[in-house]
């Protein structure tokens, strides 16, 4: 049987570490793939806080996805649940509010982030179950696995493949796959 074969049937682990002379890369391996990644601007933390731009270390399962339908042209097979990305879908970082770290729709007053984005990065986007299941507030917000930007520059937190290599590990992953960022 294929290692990717047994990925899928076994859930999979994805592993995320920091790549040697570079605090906000990683290299992604999933299987016997190694994959480069942006990471949080303020690299890899133990003690993730709110707006500290770190990806936070740990465990975290997949728990959904979004799509930016009206702009991906090829069939995207996943058995994760996908939402198809529309405007006024937002997420709430603002960790005062009682919709902390969940989806929200506008109008909303409250910090937020906006998931229907005007450049590429959430064409594709993973929630990870960081903060989400067992919320603490002010912990951190939004960590998505989403494509990079060009160059690989840094991200909030999140971390963030090209657009090409998540579409080509997508297929292979479903809820409760786990990231674990080392």
């Amino acid at each position: 049987m294929r290692r990717t074969e047994q990925n899928r049937r076994d859930g999979a682990r994805i592993v995320v570490r920091r790549a040697p002379l570079h605090k906000t890369q990683a290299i992604l391996q999933f299987g016997p793939l190694r994959l480069r990644a942006a990471i949080g601007r303020s690299g890899i933390t133990s003690f993730k806080r709110e707006g500290d731009g770190a990806t936070p270390r740990a465990s975290m399962p997949l728990m959904s996805g979004y799509l930016r339908g009206d702009r991906l042209r090829t069939g995207i097979r996943t058995s994760l649940p996908m939402k198809r990305l529309k405007s006024g879908m937002l997420w709430c970082d603002e960790p005062s509010h009682a919709a902390y770290n969940r989806p929200v729709a506008a109008p909303f007053s409250a910090g937020h982030e906006k998931l229907c984005r005007t450049d590429e990065l959430y064409n594709l986007c993973i929630v990870l179950d960081w903060n989400i299941t067992s919320r603490s507030r002010g912990r951190g917000s939004a960590i998505f696995f989403h494509v990079a930007r060009p160059g690989f520059t840094p991200t909030e937190g999140c971390i963030a493949p090209s657009q090409r290599d998540l579409a080509r590990i997508l297929p292979y992953m479903r809820a409760g796959t786990r990231f674990t960022v080392l």
